[in-house]
């Protein structure tokens, strides 16, 4: 799943939820890697409104990575 803005992070995050841990911490890790270099491009470009969504997403992200890892 490709997380272009917030809602499709949450939803992504909703979605795995179902999922094992080892398997949530394997998308998420995918995803903010992905994210990651979502936000380089868009530095690149000097896209602030591109580099700000991947920003809000990668906490997103982070925040969810946090909480499994600390179970």
């Amino acid at each position: 799943m490709h997380i272009n803005n917030e809602d499709q992070a949450r939803e992504a995050i909703a979605l795995w939820r179902t999922d094992p841990a080892r398997a949530q911490l394997k998308n998420l890790r995918l995803a903010q890697e992905s994210l990651e270099l979502s936000q380089m491009y868009y530095e690149q470009k000097d896209n602030e409104q591109g580099q700000a969504r991947a920003a809000a997403c990668l906490r997103i992200i982070g925040s969810r990575l946090a909480e499994i890892e600390n179970e």
